[in-house]
């Protein structure tokens, strides 16, 4: 067994004291540190570009930065140079600003497909906004969620249906259903089961590992419009990172309403709900309709969000950012493809996904999904400075991380075959191990 020591006893002293004062000890429970080896969960210091230091003093190069938001790097130099200009200049005034005319064109430039947005501060806002939307506008009750895309909103008529669902009525979880990715027929079957019950179809138009099958949104697109109900893509991780302008205009497939968020900003809080005039409108002031609470937020327009929005648009469009995060991606996954193959873990350690949102699985001994294993993998990345919960790129990251980051993962892989030759990872995981984000209990 391999003895070597990697401590963190300052971030594992600041654990205690945001577990102390903060429920769940982060503002994320994705950033949780019951998602990291125990008392390796590092407590970052700074970032810029594709490094972050935690406040032990190590250095990582970092991936998933900012829950997939934080695409161009930390600190990216055009974004908070934009922010820089209107933080002189005020934040939130009584009336809208200029700066919301402004980031309302450049983002209706970037998604054409859309043809009106509306601003907010994360997704959740701009996804239940959505759903509402669409329950007025159809007058019906039901929404029917992507079963297997694994976030939609923190409000109850996502997280009724998740493990989690703690505090939330079942008439209001009733009322949410759910269709398989990719399968059209079942969706049909859903419809028609709950025939002028549904309001709308949410889903990520491409996610988990796979691209959309031949066929398959303009297929939702047309059942949507048979069945009379909003089509909705949520766009928070295929906005930018499939293209500028979204899933929607990489396949040509136009929803009703659309979320973009994360990316949108680089880091800042910024969401967007976007769509077609006729619906969009209904939560606006130019129509005879009884009026829909759509969004109002007091923060949603902050100007230096809306700036930072601005400028990651720009440099997305004139830098080619999104062809850079898929190059960096393809370079990735080939270079750990080749470590898992060299030490015969290939089939362990599966790198799945688009170039540019790769993730990874670990998988024990009888190839089923094991928590030990990624706990073990994680520790060996930790120790060789790659703070890694997904292989999630961002264009700061230059050939020289990848590379590194490659030579990190086969050392890991070496100490995986270990493991998996022994059948047993317990000496290798040095606690209890990593804990999946949903789950009934603590």
């Amino acid at each position: 067994m391999d003895t070597e020591e990697f401590g963190l006893p300052r971030s594992r002293a600041a654990n205690e004291r945001l577990h102390a004062m903060i429920p769940g000890g982060a503002h994320t429970y994705a950033k949780g540190d019951d998602q990291y080896p125990e008392d390796l969960a590092p407590v970052i210091s700074h970032g810029r570009g594709a490094h972050v230091w935690d406040i032990d003093g190590n250095r990582y190069i970092e991936y998933g930065s900012g829950l997939r938001s934080v695409s161009l790097g930390h600190a990216h130099p055009r974004v908070t140079e934009a922010v820089r200009r209107e933080l002189d200049r005020g934040s939130n005034f009584v009336r809208p600003s200029i700066v919301e005319v402004e980031a309302a064109e450049r983002f209706l430039a970037t998604v054409p497909t859309a043809e009106m947005v509306k601003f907010a501060k994360n997704g959740s806002d701009a996804t239940t906004a959505a759903v509402r939307l669409a329950r007025a506008a159809t007058g019906r009750p039901r929404v029917a969620i992507c079963g297997d895309h694994p976030f939609f909103s923190v409000d109850d008529w996502f997280i009724g249906t998740t493990p989690m669902s703690a505090g939330i009525p079942a008439t209001t979880t009733e009322l949410t259903v759910a269709f398989p990715y990719g399968d059209l027929a079942a969706t049909e079957e859903l419809l028609t089961r709950h025939q002028g019950e549904i309001a709308c179809l949410i889903l990520e138009p491409a996610a988990g590992h796979t691209e959309p099958p031949p066929g398959y949104l303009a297929g939702l697109r047309e059942l949507a419009d048979r069945h009379g109900c909003v089509l909705i893509f949520d766009e928070m991780i295929t906005g930018f990172r499939w293209s500028e302008a979204g899933a929607q205009g990489l396949y040509g497939v136009v929803p009703d309403l659309s979320t973009f968020g994360k990316a949108l900003g680089n880091g800042f809080a910024v969401s967007a709900l976007a769509g077609r005039r006729e619906l969009m409108e209904l939560g606006g002031l130019r129509h005879s309709r009884e009026r829909v609470f759509l969004l109002s937020t007091t923060h949603g327009a902050e100007t230096h969000s809306l700036a930072a929005a601005m400028a990651v648009q720009a440099t997305y469009v004139e830098d080619g950012v999104t062809a850079r995060l898929h190059a960096l991606g393809e370079r990735l996954a080939a270079g750990v493809r080749e470590a898992t193959a060299d030490t015969g873990v290939d089939d362990h350690i599966v790198v799945r996904g688009r170039a540019s949102n790769l993730v990874y699985a670990t998988l024990d001994e009888n190839r089923q999904p094991s928590q030990e294993y990624r706990t073990l993998f994680l520790r060996r990345l930790l120790a060789g400075g790659v703070l890694a919960p997904s292989f999630v790129v961002s264009s700061a990251l230059s050939e020289a991380d990848i590379d590194r980051t490659v030579d990190v993962v086969a050392q890991a892989c070496a100490v995986y075959r270990k493991a998996l030759d022994a059948a047993d990872p317990t000496p290798w995981v040095g606690g209890r191990p990593v804990k999946p984000v949903f789950r009934r209990t603590a």
